[in-house]
């Protein structure tokens, strides 16, 4: 029975390719008008569909990740938010799931410490997916957890050096995991990330939460805020939009 079944199942195959041989398409027969796109302009470099995350004046999207109900305690001068180093990590009051995000992240001025104590800071996708913000300039520290790193899981594919402004430009296509009712992962996270407009992560896979030590874990969420990190650095962030895919 079963070499039967083969038999006309490979004779149906045969014989529909072979009517699809003999059709004869015209042009609009492959063409399709809708639905059409959105139109999107792109206004001084910002999507206008664009949510502004910081405008370089307040931080009114923002609130501190130990305690939500308080308003986000770092700095902003000049159009420039600053990390307030032992004031806790901030985060976003809205929450995501798949998305594109532009962020603008400068090291400081006078950096002190070796390793991932130069300049140290971090973005973290739905609150639990690390990008690393480290300055990497002749930085002998561990490769997935250098500037472009899904921390400590997938070291970026080059390694990508400041402007002569000394700002990182981070341009990241995030894709979050899928889990059904049960709470089973059906699919992982994936990330692509151009750092200063060079590909550091093609699509790269995310096994699990981004720990500092052991393995990732995955946990069934819904969506989430970006969290940045406060690791004791006054690190420097601007144009910071989202655009919800």
């Amino acid at each position: 029975m079963k070499a039967l079944y083969l038999l006309n199942t490979a004779l149906f195959t045969a014989l529909s390719l072979a009517c699809i041989a003999q059709t004869k398409f015209k042009p609009e027969d492959t063409e399709f008008y809708e639905p059409k796109p959105r139109v999107v302009m792109n206004d001084a470099q910002v999507p206008n569909d664009a949510i502004i995350l910081f405008d370089g004046k307040t931080l009114d999207k923002w609130e501190s990740k130990n305690n939500p109900s308080q308003a986000a305690p770092w700095t902003v001068q000049d159009a420039v938010l600053t990390v307030n180093p032992s004031t806790g990590d901030i985060q976003t009051k809205e929450k995501f799931e798949d998305f594109q995000l532009h962020i603008e992240w400068k090291s400081p001025e006078k950096i002190k410490g070796e390793g991932q104590g130069r300049g140290n800071s971090g973005i973290f996708l739905q609150g639990l997916y690390e990008v690393q913000v480290l300055d990497n300039d002749d930085n002998p520290t561990y490769v997935n957890g250098q500037a472009g790193s899904i921390y400590k899981q997938r070291p970026p594919l080059v390694e990508v050096r400041a402007d002569q402004d000394k700002w990182h430009r981070y341009d990241i296509i995030y894709k979050a995991p899928r889990f059904n009712k049960d709470g089973m992962l059906i699919s992982k996270a994936t990330v692509t990330i151009l750092h200063n407009g060079v590909l550091v992560q093609n699509n790269t896979q995310i096994e699990g939460t981004t720990e500092y030590i052991g393995l990732p874990k995955l946990q069934a969420h819904g969506s989430g805020p970006i969290v940045l990190q406060d690791h004791g650095d006054l690190v420097h962030f601007r144009n910071i939009w989202i655009r919800p895919l």
